[in-house]
């Protein structure tokens, strides 16, 4: 009988499943290029959002500034500066800016839709890298559902730093 050793390591196992190409070093945003090319991605990602009946009403309070956070947020949480943290609350800041606004199920999975649209549009033509960011966006809007869920008011208690999110999921 002849044992395969990749069958007892399960990260073997993915990434002969994803195929060549699915080794990488670096970065998220080393690979997306630059902050830049995330204010793109907000950008053409809030304009649908804004147009779009399910979502517009969750977005009331909407300022172009929101953009920009969007942006540094997830630069730093794709492997580049730390600006959230730094100037923008952190982890607790985002989590609590998401506090009460009772986002369903419908309303994640519409958000997702148009995120994956603007991802197609805006990033790099890689289609590991794209999958990627779709997956950090993914875990992401379960946690800002669930959070949602909670009063304006309440207590998070400490949620840790900001999460990083690189070629193999959360690090």
């Amino acid at each position: 009988m002849t044992e395969h050793p990749e069958a007892e390591h399960p990260e073997a196992e993915r990434r002969e499943a994803e195929g060549p190409g699915s080794e990488r070093s670096g970065t998220l945003i080393a690979a997306i290029g630059d902050t830049e090319v995330l204010r793109r991605l907000s950008n053409t990602f809030y304009d649908a959002v804004l147009a779009d009946p399910l979502l517009a009403p969750v977005f009331a309070d909407f300022s172009r500034t929101h953009v920009e956070h969007v942006a540094v947020w997830l630069a730093e949480v794709f492997g580049g500066p730390t600006r959230y943290t730094d100037e923008l609350g952190g982890h607790q800041g985002l989590l609590r800016a998401h506090l009460g606004l009772s986002i369903t199920e419908e309303q994640r999975l519409r958000w997702m839709e148009l995120m994956t649209a603007a991802v197609e549009t805006e990033l790099p033509d890689d289609a590991l890298l794209r999958r990627r960011v779709i997956e950090y966006f993914d875990w992401g809007t379960t946690i800002a559902r669930d959070v949602s869920a909670s009063p304006p008011d309440g207590d998070l208690g400490e949620p840790g730093p900001t999460p990083r999110w690189g070629w193999h999921g959360l690090v």
